[in-house]
């Protein structure tokens, strides 16, 4: 097959991961910092996250599914890293966990017992559900004696409210606190990434961030403190000069007030760059501000490039995609900003 270049780049910042993993370990304090690289590294590509976590020191990672983490196995031995997968097992799953190096979070009673079946004794995580009523097993089924004889790396627990001042947080942090030696697990995790900005009581042995190793910021305790990640780049198919009156794109959204100079990217929702930056998404280019016009559309955005008289068809512009002002240009979260960022994005580490 031939080797198209992609009109599409996703530039992908290495050191800013490294640093942002960095300063969440630091405010995790004496508990271990892990990194959550489930959606293929929120779409960022969890293998090159696991080699730049793991050269910087992170040992413990978390997939959802066991098809991510089967993508993973070669790099658990070599990096000499842990791989927990969030979704437990399913029957359907028994083959690949008995196979593989990584550990399932065990969600369910069913799973339990399967994992119990399959015999070895070998160590598994334990999810419980401290108030969120996702997944886990209950306060009552441990008191029960659900987990006894079981070998237990983490007990796990999430909380529902970490980016929000709620008193639901403490409620939680306290239902889990009050398993602490009960279960016979080696360590205790709480905490994903704003989990981690509420405070020590919340970190226990491990934390596990997210969105913040890739540049969301999704406390106000964060701000300021976390580095962009990803930059996509989208290269233009055609300038064209606009009169005054004339429309650009579906249903005429946008008219031209005065002779504008326009550029159509090969950029659209079928990439991820949804239609909620119809309007209110920005590039960029040699330092001008370059506004997306009209109504975006399956492959294509049209920008107004007046302000870059040297912008021509084969260049590229930079999309801003700084998470937090791009989840309020398009009223989408910082964590579907990222995921849903398409294939057609050739990703490119620096």
């Amino acid at each position: 097959m031939t080797d198209i270049p992609a009109p599409l780049r996703l530039h992908l910042d290495g050191a800013a991961l490294v640093a942002n993993w960095r300063m969440m370990a630091a405010i995790s304090g004496d508990a271990a910092c892990g990194a959550a690289v489930k959606a293929d590294g929120y779409g960022l590509g969890a293998r090159a996250v696991v080699q730049r976590l793991a050269a910087a020191g992170c040992r413990d990672f978390f997939v959802a599914t066991w098809a991510e983490a089967e993508g993973l196995a070669d790099l658990v031995a070599a990096q000499g890293i842990a791989l927990s997968v969030l979704h437990g097992v399913r029957a359907e799953d028994m083959a690949a966990a008995i196979a593989g190096p990584a550990r399932p979070v065990l969600n369910t009673a069913a799973q339990l017992a399967r994992w119990r079946e399959s015999g070895g004794g070998r160590a598994c995580d334990v999810m419980v559900d401290s108030g969120m009523h996702r997944l886990g097993v209950s306060v009552a089924e441990i008191a029960d004696g659900l987990l006894d004889g079981l070998t237990i790396e983490t007990l796990m627990s999430h909380l529902a409210c970490a980016d929000e001042d709620s008193s639901m947080n403490e409620r939680q942090r306290a239902a889990f606190a009050e398993l602490a030696g009960r279960t016979g697990a080696r360590r205790m995790s709480l905490a994903n990434s704003a989990g981690v900005a509420l405070g020590q009581g919340y970190c226990f042995d491990l934390t596990r961030p997210g969105i913040a190793l890739y540049g969301g910021v999704p406390s106000a305790a964060l701000a300021g403190r976390i580095a962009q990640v990803a930059f996509p780049q989208a290269q233009i198919l055609q300038r064209r000069h606009v009169p005054a009156g004339g429309a650009v794109g579906y249903n005429a959204t946008w008219i031209a007030p005065h002779d504008t100079e326009v550029a159509i990217l090969n950029l659209g929702y079928a990439d991820g760059y949804l239609r909620g930056f119809s309007g209110t998404g920005m590039a960029s280019a040699g330092g001008a501000a370059l506004p997306v016009i009209g109504r975006i559309s399956m492959d294509l955005t049209a920008i107004d490039v007046s302000a870059a008289r040297d912008l021509a068809e084969g260049d590229w512009v930079t999309i801003d995609y700084a998470l937090p002002a791009a989840s309020v240009a398009s009223g989408l979260s910082q964590y579907e900003l990222l995921t849903g960022l398409g294939r057609r994005f050739a990703r490119v580490w620096g």
